[in-house]
Parts: C-alpha cells; sequence; structure tokens
C-alpha cells in the first residue's frame, strides 16, 4: 500500500512450518503442560495469507446481574472453532452477581481490559487481575468458582475456551497468573504486539498449556501493515478491540465488536488498519486442533454424552475431583448475601 509501513513478523514457534523442522519443537512437561523452544526464527513475508471465511457480530447480551457479554464463537453463527470452544467480550457492573459455578474439561485465559476481575475457587485459591493482566486456568477435572467485579464501574475482559484433549479432560486443575509488565511486547514500525500466550516474534510467554495456543494482543496504527505467521493447520480467529481492520489479500474489512474467522488456506494472518487515520487493537487467537467429538452442556465440556452426564453427577455428588465443593461457598457470594 502506497504510503504505508510493512512490517514481517514470524514467530518462532511456527518456524517448524516455513523452515527444517529442526529450527523449532514442542516440549512436554512431566505434568502435561507444553512449551516450544525454537532458535531465532528468521523475518520472512507471507506468501499466502489467511482469508477471512467468516465474520461474526458479536451482539451485547445480558446474563444474571449486571453481567453483559458479546459472544462470537460459541453462538448460534459459529458453535466452536476446534479447540476454540467460546469466545466472549465481557462486562462486569458493580455490583454484579455471577455466582458459584462448576467446570470440567477444558483450559481458559481471562484476559482484563478495564477494571478488576476478583475470582476464588473451593481449593482457596483467591486472588484479584488487575487491568492488562491475564490468568491462564486448566480446569481439567473439575473447578467451582466464582468471578466478581474488584472495583466501582465497568470491568470488561475477553474470555475464551480452549478445548482439552480427551487424554487431558481428567488433569488436576491449575491457575496461571500473568501480570501486565510480565506479558512480553514486542513494538516495530507502529506495531505493538504483546505475547500473552504462546511463542511470537522471537519472545515466548511463561504461562504453558496443555493444547498449543497462540493469543497475541496486536494493535496497529494509522498507515502500518503487519504480516503475522501462524502455524499451519491450526484454527485462529481475531477479535476487533477498537477500530476497524482489514485482513488478507482482499483487504476484507472487519470492524469493532466483530470477529474474524480465517480459513486453513495460507501460512498466516495479514492485517492492516481499516482507517488510514486511526490505529486497530485485535486479540488474535490461534490454536492445534484435536479433531475429536465434543459434547458440552453448560459449564461441562466431554468427548460423549456418558462422560458429559458422569460429570454432572460427579459435581452434584462431589466426587471424582468435586470432593471440596461439599458445603463450599465462595467469599464474593458470602459478602453480596450481607
Amino acid at each position: 500500500m502506497s504510503g504505508s509501513t510493512c512490517v514481517s513478523f514470524a514467530p518462532s514457534s511456527v518456524a517448524a512450518a516455513v523452515a527444517p523442522p529442526a529450527m523449532a519443537a514442542e516440549e512436554t512437561h512431566a505434568d502435561g503442560m507444553i512449551t516450544i523452544q525454537s532458535d531465532e526464527a528468521p523475518v520472512m513475508t507471507l506468501s499466502k495469507p489467511r482469508a477471512v471465511v467468516q465474520t461474526l457480530t458479536c451482539q451485547r447480551r445480558p446474563l444474571g446481574d449486571g453481567f453483559h457479554y458479546r459472544r462470537s464463537i460459541g453462538g448460534p453463527e459459529l458453535e466452536s472453532l476446534d479447540p476454540i470452544l467460546s469466545f466472549d467480550d465481557f462486562e462486569f457492573a458493580t455490583p454484579a452477581d455471577f455466582g458459584d459455578h462448576p467446570h470440567r474439561g477444558f483450559e481458559s485465559l481471562t484476559y482484563v481490559l478495564e477494571g478488576s476481575i476478583g475470582f476464588h475457587d473451593f481449593s482457596g485459591h483467591k486472588g484479584t487481575i488487575n487491568a492488562g493482566d491475564a490468568q491462564w486456568t486448566t480446569v481439567g477435572r473439575g473447578v467451582v468458582h466464582s468471578e466478581l467485579p474488584a472495583g466501582q464501574g465497568v470491568q470488561r475482559g475477553l474470555n475464551f475456551w480452549i478445548n482439552l484433549a480427551a487424554k487431558d479432560k481428567m488433569v488436576a486443575p491449575s491457575y496461571q497468573e500473568l501480570a501486565s509488565i510480565d506479558i512480553p511486547t514486542v513494538e516495530k514500525d507502529g506495531v505493538s504486539v504483546k505475547v500473552i500466550v504462546g511463542e511470537a516474534l522471537g519472545v515466548r510467554s511463561p504461562l504453558q498449556t496443555r493444547t498449543p495456543v497462540m493469543c497475541l494482543d496486536v494493535t496497529v496504527g494509522p498507515g502500518a501493515h503487519l504480516h503475522l505467521a501462524v502455524p499451519v493447520g491450526w484454527s485462529a480467529c481475531a477479535y476487533i478491540i477498537d477500530g476497524e481492520a482489514s485482513f488478507g489479500s482482499s483487504a476484507r474489512a472487519v470492524r469493532q465488536h466483530e470477529c474474524a474467522v480465517f480459513g486453513a488456506n495460507g501460512d498466516g494472518v495479514d492485517a492492516r488498519s481499516g482507517d488510514g487515520d486511526a490505529s486497530t487493537r485485535f486479540l488474535l487467537v490461534a490454536a492445534r486442533p484435536h479433531g475429536e467429538t465434543v459434547v458440552r452442556e453448560g459449564f461441562f465440556v466431554m468427548n460423549t454424552r456418558d462422560e458429559l452426564e458422569q460429570a454432572m453427577d460427579d459435581y452434584r455428588n462431589h466426587r471424582n475431583g468435586f470432593e471440596m465443593a461439599a458445603g463450599w461457598t465462595s467469599d464474593h457470594v458470602v459478602t453480596l448475601a450481607h
């Protein structure tokens, strides 16, 4: 584009897809968590950027008292994008009551854009996620927790669920918190990329996941142009937080509160700000599919109907991971009751 700045970034985590395999390798830890180790990858220009095959418009909807959300993936337009189960832009308004609730069978990221979110679970794990912070939760065999605004006014964030493979459904739950100042950030020629999960641009997030995932907070300034490699075979989407972005060789425009779903063909994502005088900010999420059946209901995600029924029965009877739910009530619910 005439007069624009073109920035070509190549995540070293995807070097194996475009260079000899020796350049990148996944490392599975003793607890099953995955990180990706690699040598420095060369900067490259994408030969075939992925096309936008679907644009999801995210309507603001209420859920409970003081809670609103905009759902893209996981809604009627697109039930899932293997292994991405849901993708929400949410708002808590004080006061709010989302209540204590259970989960099983997936991992999730909560990324706070504005304000603060408090959390508390039945194992005693509790704290606050502030603006710019991220929390990765491996739900595994079972968690019961609550989430509520930790400040006055509106608290806003993004949340997505990543399905766990069948072999990992019943792992022990765990939490990882990542403060804003600790999120690796790369800035170059009008483009800023925060590597929240996974590895990109020669830096790696300290968060470890069981399913290989990339999550990037991307800001593209006026006139800037970004080429970002995404692993071949991974599902990928981008949610527009602010502004307007155009993706791919067709420069298809995607606006604020819309989610672009990318096709499988191509070696990455090509993005530029959609307005010549304004920046655009979006969250890019990509993950390696499992190719497994998914059966879900409410807060439980399993592979078969029998497993789903078992999960609900386990929760009702406080067993197989839900033992600590017996008689437990979060501090948040107790506070609201008074």
